[in-house]
């Protein structure tokens, strides 16, 4: 289980002395307990993988943002920061498709609801990104939605 895995980790960061790795474990536990909470559950509770998948793929989310507004801002240093993090999140989230993967799932979407023009984007967006569910970057589906509707 993904929830438990976590745990074993925030352990062996604290032995190896991995401040960043150690610090984006706990914050990733901590919005486990802020989920199972928000669900109405024991804060004691495990999350579910796909629930637990679900917070990481909000918490990476969170540093791509960071990551954007740090370079904005010429603040490098925050970015790296970010990165850092970033990167231990990625480890726990599934594999990401390709522009090419996708555009093929796009399409397959489109025929199956019969989609044909650009006031059909939200249909056929909410299709997609219910099946592909967190194996492709959102900005990447969307670009890939509207070529298709063009």
């Amino acid at each position: 289980m993904l929830h438990e895995q976590i745990k074993e980790e925030v352990k062996d960061a604290l032995k190896a002395k991995d401040e960043v790795k150690l610090t984006t474990l706990r914050g990733l536990l901590t919005a486990f307990t802020n989920e199972l909470v928000a669900d109405k559950k024991k804060p004691d509770e495990k999350l579910s993988n796909e629930k637990a998948l679900e917070v990481i793929t909000r918490e990476a989310k969170k540093r791509k943002d960071s990551i954007e507004q740090f370079e904005k801002g010429g603040r490098g240093d925050l970015a790296d920061d970010e990165k850092k993090e970033l990167e231990i999140l990625s480890v726990y989230l599934p594999k990401q498709m390709s522009g090419e993967e996708v555009k093929k799932v796009v399409q397959s979407k489109k025929e199956e609801l019969g989609t044909q023009d650009k006031s059909q984007i939200g249909i056929l967006m909410g299709a997609v990104m219910k099946e592909l569910k967190g194996r492709a970057d959102g900005s990447l589906v969307k670009k890939a939605v509207e070529e298709a509707l063009s």
